[in-house]
């Protein structure tokens, strides 16, 4: 018999120095309270969030990541938890939000990563691409590391 188990996402986002200065501080990183990955199917990119009404913030940024949490949540269970392996560990993302509010240049960061599945890196890198941001004002692209804290829970 196999055991549903369901990862515990915790997010943090890290910001490039320009949406930070607009924050009023220099480099300074953000960190937002732990969110839950609610176990739910994983919602189509254009599925409700009308991210044209959000100002470019690093709530709204967070706001857009827990929008498309299932979708992660998703990738970890594929490739994870139905290989059997109850691994825990991080997985750093980068990634730059285009001046559009699309993502670019997605990916994942293998050094600072502590989990090593290749299917789990491609899926959650496909999520990313697929983001579409609130455009920034200043017209610039900005860089953005994101990692997941991923934790398997009976």
């Amino acid at each position: 018999m196999k055991r549903a188990l369901l990862p515990v996402l915790f997010l943090s986002l890290g910001l490039a120095s320009p949406l930070a200065l607009a924050q009023g501080s220099s480099k300074k990183k953000a960190t937002p309270a732990p969110a839950t990955a609610p176990a739910t199917p994983a919602p189509k990119k254009d599925d409700g969030l009308d991210v044209s009404r959000l100002p470019f913030t690093p709530d709204s940024i967070r706001q857009v990541m827990a929008h498309h949490m299932p979708r992660i949540q998703e990738c970890y269970e594929d490739h994870m938890v139905e290989k059997d392996k109850k691994v825990e560990g991080l997985l750093r993302t980068t990634f730059t939000i285009t001046a559009e509010g699309t993502v670019r240049s997605a990916k994942i960061d293998k050094h600072g990563s502590t989990l090593k599945d290749a299917g789990l890196n491609d899926c959650v890198v496909a999520v990313l691409s697929s983001m579409d941001f609130p455009k920034p004002p200043d017209g610039r692209d900005h860089p953005i590391e994101y990692p997941f804290n991923l934790k398997a829970i009976e």
